[in-house]
C-alpha cells in the first residue's frame, strides 16, 4: 500500500474464529475508521485506525482500547504502541492523537 509507513507497525495481532463486519465504521469525517467482529465465544471487538487529532467518543459498555502502534493522550496520560487504557461504560472521553493512531478496542 503506499503511504502506509510499516516501520510503524508491530507484529500482527491474530484471532481465530472470528466473525468479521464487513461494512466499516466511520466516525469524523473518515478520521476514525473500524471494523467490528466476534469470536466464537461472543466477545466483540473492533480494530482500526484514528488520524492526528483530538476527537470525543462516547460508550455504551466498558471498553479497553489496546494501542497497536502511534500514539494519543487521554486524560493526560500518553499511550503508545504495547500500551492500553480503559474507558468506563455510558460515558465519553476526549483523546488527541499525535501519530497515526492503530488500536484494538475490547468491549465489556
Amino acid at each position: 500500500m503506499s503511504g502506509r509507513d510499516e516501520s510503524l507497525f508491530n507484529s500482527p495481532v491474530t484471532y481465530d474464529d472470528v466473525s468479521l463486519t464487513t461494512t466499516a465504521n466511520v466516525y469524523f469525517d473518515g478520521k476514525c475508521i473500524s471494523h467490528s467482529f466476534t469470536l466464537a465465544d461472543g466477545t466483540r471487538k473492533s480494530a482500526g485506525v484514528i488520524f492526528p487529532g483530538t476527537y470525543t467518543f462516547t460508550t455504551g459498555a466498558p471498553e479497553v482500547m489496546d494501542v497497536q502502534a502511534g500514539s494519543c493522550t487521554v486524560a493526560g496520560q500518553t499511550y503508545t504502541a504495547g500500551t492500553q487504557f480503559s474507558v468506563e461504560g455510558d460515558s465519553s472521553f476526549e483523546i488527541e492523537v499525535t501519530e497515526l493512531l492503530d488500536y484494538v478496542c475490547h468491549y465489556g
